[in-house]
């Protein structure tokens, strides 16, 4: 791909560099979800669009001449091709930019009220990009500035046209941390923490005052000791063991009408457009019929996760994280052994299932002991081994800002493109929006 786009980004050569997407959910103060980092990683070249190890950089934008404009025009083309609303849904979307990004023409195909141009730190401040910044405000976007770590000259000349500022909780010294957060608050930007890995840089960042929040602990909150079950939570586990005792539909149908909540669940969740149902489904029996066994598992699954977000925040980030890994493990497995439908649901398992240490707050290795699974289930699950241990642990480091480091050797190895696992990951958000609106 040339250093300069094409006005129209359907006619973009994508083949001639390959990266592969992620995101990283930006939450509020309430943890509802904000926006989201989409997240782009140069695998370096290839005619044949295999990904690579080498030439490998971190999340957004290369560090060669030309790499950024060359991997952003190959993502606007993507959503140009796939639509932005797969990636991000109704949310925000935040999109690292280097100068000679902010010097093309591609903007035009990004939905300005949702989008926010991130700029990275090799970004200079000179003349030519504080006009280009201006025009581009001009039309309606808006800016984030990354890389902050002190009221440096670079601040001082950017900050009259940013919105959001970013900054490091891993680095920025406490006492500079806390004076920037004053200093932009009284100037009226919002403030998004980065790098919230732990519960205690959580909570210090909350008492600073920032807006939002953005880092692994969000997507893999630490867990809490003491945490006790939910009766609707418990129900579903109960459940869960008929479905898997293989009782007959009479006994789990009655045991879902004891509970209320989890009938009026099912049945929101069996009329998502995901489950496909020709018409719309009014009765336990007639979900029962419809889904299944094992999609009635599936589901069962998903409303472990689902029941949590009734505390009044929507789309909650433990939730859309589990229900987009579960999927884009399942279309993983689809397309690494076609034709094997068992091979596929039990990569969906293993996906939906990776977070219940998480949602419970106990280890993994009693969850497996009291959900009946199998023990290729379990040593994915316990020790991230076997087939789909490795499709675990690539999409667990999907899913982190620093994850080139294994993902790209790891889509070599499986002979996965960039290309194709951007259009995976696509597919798998599509998948997961359109469930989790249906599940709160």
């Amino acid at each position: 791909m040339t250093d300069t786009a094409s006005p129209d980004p359907t006619n973009l050569p994508l083949r001639v560099r390959d990266f592969y997407l992620g995101r990283q959910p930006v939450l509020d103060r309430n943890q509802a979800l904000y926006g989201y980092e989409l997240l782009f990683r140069d695998a370096g070249s290839g005619a044949e669009g295999g990904a690579s190890a080498s030439g490998a950089s971190q999340a957004g934008i290369a560090d060669k001449p030309g790499a950024g404009l060359s991997a952003t025009a190959a993502v606007i083309a993507h959503t140009a091709q796939l639509g932005l609303a797969r990636a991000i849904g109704d949310a925000a979307c935040f999109l690292n930019v280097d100068a000679d990004v902010l010097g093309s023409d591609i903007f035009a195909f990004l939905p300005r009220e949702r989008t926010v141009l991130e700029i990275v730190p090799s970004v200079r401040p000179n003349d030519a990009v504080l006009a280009r910044l201006a025009e581009l405000a001009g039309h309606g976007f808006r800016f984030a500035l990354d890389g902050v770590s002190d009221d440096g000259a670079r601040l001082q000349r950017l900050l009259p046209l940013a919105t959001f500022v970013k900054l490091d909780m891993r680095v920025i010294p406490t006492d500079t941390l806390s004076n920037l957060v004053t200093r932009l608050q009284g100037m009226g930007k919002k403030l998004v923490a980065e790098k919230v890995e732990t519960r205690p840089v959580y909570e210090n960042a909350l008492d600073l005052g920032f807006d939002y929040f953005q880092g692994y602990y969000f997507a893999r909150p630490s867990m809490l000791g003491g945490r006790k079950l939910s009766p609707s939570q418990l129900a579903v586990l109960d459940l869960l063991n008929l479905v898997c005792s293989d009782v007959d539909n009479a006994d789990i149908e009655r045991a879902i009408k004891r509970d209320v909540t989890l009938a009026l669940n099912l049945l929101r969740l069996v009329n998502t457009p995901a489950v496909g149902a020709r018409q719309r489904i009014e009765s336990i029996g007639q979900a029962l019929l419809v889904l299944g066994r094992r999609q009635l598992q599936r589901w069962l699954q998903i409303m472990l996760y689902a029941e949590p977000a009734t505390r009044g925040h929507n789309q909650t980030p433990l939730l859309m994280l589990a229900t987009t890994r579960a999927r884009l493990m399942e279309l993983l497995a689809q397309r690494l052994r076609p034709g094997q439908r068992t091979i596929a649901e039990i990569g969906f398992t293993v996906g939906i299932m990776s977070l219940m240490d998480v949602l419970f707050g106990i280890p993994m290795a009693d969850i497996v002991e009291q959900i009946p699974v199998s023990d290729e289930i379990r040593s994915a699950l316990v020790g991230r081994d076997g087939f789909f241990g490795e499709l675990l642990k690539l999409a667990e480091c999907l899913e982190q800002i620093d994850g080139n480091e294994y993902v790209l050797p790891a889509l070599k190895q499986l002979a996965i493109s960039g290309d194709d696992m951007v259009e995976l990951e696509m597919s798998a958000f599509q998948w997961s929006d359109s469930v989790v609106r249906y599940a709160i």
